[in-house]
């Protein structure tokens, strides 16, 4: 059947649509930053493909692919597997993985006798569906060191969707969150034979679309993000069940929906979660470090000198200290519509976020 618009309502919807996406194409209300560094455009092109990045730094040189660099940070192409970037931005790695949505990086595993830096993303990739989990040997020196993959912890989830681990009582806490709001909490261990075991310890349902998580082991906290909703606090340990209290709604002055990405840096005695408010393209703070979460400011990245504007933003990671070049700590960011080509990941130093907030 043929449907016919009025002049009236096709000018009411074109005024909408590019309200909308002049909401997307430009930075939100907000403290401004600039990038400093961007990454290389995700293979995947016209299409909603990088997702979340999670940063790793080594207080020495380490070997990837031939390269020496203070860490990296792994980004996922959600619909073509995992990257693997330097801390200029240059790609030292990428692994065909298939549909890889969130991402995250611990330390603290052993396997085979050797302490492993372990990556693990959420896989929506039909018939493996759960965990994709990789290994970094960050001692090893040869020149074909590199990010290798682990196993996959399965998951009854329908879709997986957000992800992070934490760690708690010197052990490994992978948090699985579906995309219908699921939650699954599992630690990961090793079996004799050296693969990966997720042995579940808690699930619950946040209430709707949920996706962006971050450990705050200071505290023994859990945040997740409920994108039409708004942020949660809960705790970290699985005795606490499915208690909650809101941290920021969506719809006020500090979160737009979607709520996407959520991460914790650590500034000294100070702690801070980020969260990314994809709806209005800026990210919100809050300082964690004491009895009760206090919002601290909003922030926007903009276009500058070495990069364009960072807008529709999904996931983000930050990690306080030293970090390569970036001497005090690194956010980095994904941007949903990049000037290049297609999406990519932009990087900021802390200071700059923390100078314009007045933190």
């Amino acid at each position: 059947m043929t449907k016919r618009f009025s002049a009236g309502l096709t000018a009411f919807v074109l005024t909408v649509i590019l309200a909308g996406c002049a909401s997307v194409d430009t930075p939100g209300p907000g403290s401004r930053v600039f990038a400093t560094v961007e990454t290389p455009s995700v293979g995947t092109v016209n299409a909603d493909a990088a997702d979340d990045p999670a940063i790793w730094a080594s207080a020495r040189p380490v070997m990837i692919r031939g390269v020496s660099t203070a860490g990296f940070v792994a980004g996922t192409d959600k619909k073509a597997g995992l990257y693997i970037y330097g801390l200029d931005g240059a790609v030292l790695q990428f692994l065909p993985a298939g549909l890889l949505n969130n991402v995250d990086v611990v330390e603290g595993l052993t396997v085979a006798g050797r302490a492993e830096v372990l990556i693990g993303a959420s896989d929506r990739t039909p018939g493996r569906m759960g965990v994709s989990l990789y290994l970094f040997d960050a001692a090893a020196t040869a020149t074909d060191n590199a990010v290798r993959p682990w196993g996959v912890i399965a998951s009854d989830l329908g879709e997986p969707y957000g992800f992070c681990f934490g760690r708690r009582d010197g052990q490994i806490h992978a948090v699985l969150v579906g995309k219908d709001g699921q939650v699954r909490q599992m630690i990961v261990s090793v079996d004799a034979a050296g693969a990966p075991v997720g042995r579940e310890v808690r699930r619950f349902a946040v209430g709707s679309i949920s996706e962006g998580c971050a450990v705050d082991e200071a505290s023994d906290a859990l945040f997740i993000g409920e994108e039409l909703v708004g942020v949660w606090r809960y705790g970290f340990d699985p005795a606490s069940g499915a208690a909650r209290t809101s941290v920021g709604v969506a719809g006020g002055d500090r979160l737009t929906a979607d709520v996407e990405g959520a991460t914790i840096l650590n500034d000294g005695d100070k702690r801070y979660l980020i969260v990314s408010s994809q709806g209005d393209s800026a990210f919100a703070v809050w300082r964690i470090d004491g009895a009760e979460p206090v919002y601290s400011g909003r922030f926007a990245v903009h276009a500058g000198d070495r990069t364009d504007a960072v807008t529709g933003t999904d996931g983000i990671d930050a990690l306080g200290g030293a970090v390569g070049p970036f001497p005090e700590g690194l956010v980095v960011v994904q941007d949903d519509v990049n000037d290049r080509t297609t999406q990519n990941f932009k990087y900021i130093d802390w200071r700059d976020i923390r100078t314009a907030l007045g933190l």
